[in-house]
């Protein structure tokens, strides 16, 4: 019983003993941090998503107190949080754009036919360096969802349809979906801007092989461009570009259109 109690005694003075050597450790070997750096980390998103182009929340607010990152680098934070960061710095906040990403294809599975049958590993990845996409259309959706995957906010989700769904009142315009898809098919737009998009990938020349790969892809036909009244349309690489400097939603565009692939950005990023 004796030796139990001297057990139970010594453990407890070297547990105290260990915690003090461990306090006096932390003075002497502390680093001291700037008070602006732990001002800026408080209100960031704290998602560490990477949008900024730092490895986490940390890493950037170091980088803003460095003068080596904007106040406006927080795309998961937008406007609000660069006004927050550029009051801590003493600083003038700037422009924040607010930013989602965009689909740019609508092969869904009632819409784009496969090329055959994929039996290896389950991501577009995998199935990008195996064979090029599991769908005729080579430059389409493959929808396995490596986007979902990537995204910690819950803004996508895969639909019935074989198409990931973004949902814009989550989405904060990260892009880590934008990294993760090896067709390069979400676009990160800018939610103020107005102005027709069109909704399609497909760079094929064949005009008659696009419609037999996918009833959704453009067809190149440029009639969205010739009816465009402010001229804000160029076809020239086969998908059409709009110049919102000059697009004014006025939907001739949308209208004219036969495969629907034109769409305003407005209804899509509300």
């Amino acid at each position: 019983m004796t030796t139990i109690i001297y057990t139970i005694i010594l453990s407890v003075a070297v547990g105290f003993l260990l915690g003090l050597l461990l306090g006096l450790f932390k003075k002497i070997f502390a680093v001291e941090v700037d008070p602006k750096i732990s001002a800026i980390r408080e209100v960031l998103s704290g998602g560490n998503c990477g949008g900024c182009g730092y490895a986490g929340c940390d890493a950037f607010a170091a980088a803003v107190v460095a003068g080596e990152a904007p106040v406006t680098g927080c795309v998961a934070g937008g406007p609000s949080v660069a006004a927050a960061i550029a009051k801590v710095l003493g600083a003038d906040a700037g422009s924040a754009e607010k930013k989602a990403v965009v689909l740019m294809c609508q092969g869904s599975k009632e819409c784009a036919k496969d090329k055959g049958i994929y039996e290896g590993v389950q991501t577009c990845t995998a199935v990008q360096s195996a064979v090029g996409g599991i769908k005729a259309c080579a430059f389409g959706c493959i929808g396995l969802g490596d986007c979902v995957a990537q995204c910690q906010f819950g803004a996508l989700k895969m639909s019935a349809d074989g198409l990931p769904v973004v949902d814009y009142k989550k989405c904060v315009g990260c892009g880590k979906c934008v990294k993760a898809c090896p067709k390069h098919l979400f676009k990160l737009q800018n939610v103020e801007v107005k102005g027709a998009v069109a909704l399609c990938a497909c760079h094929n020349e064949n005009k008659p092989q696009i419609k037999k790969d996918c009833a959704a892809g453009c067809f190149k036909c440029g009639i969205c461009a010739k009816k465009c009244p402010q001229q804000a349309i160029d076809v020239s690489s086969g998908i059409p570009q709009i110049d919102y400097s000059k697009c004014d939603s006025c939907g001739t565009c949308i209208s004219a259109c036969p495969d629907k692939v034109l769409k305003l950005l407005q209804d899509i990023v509300k």
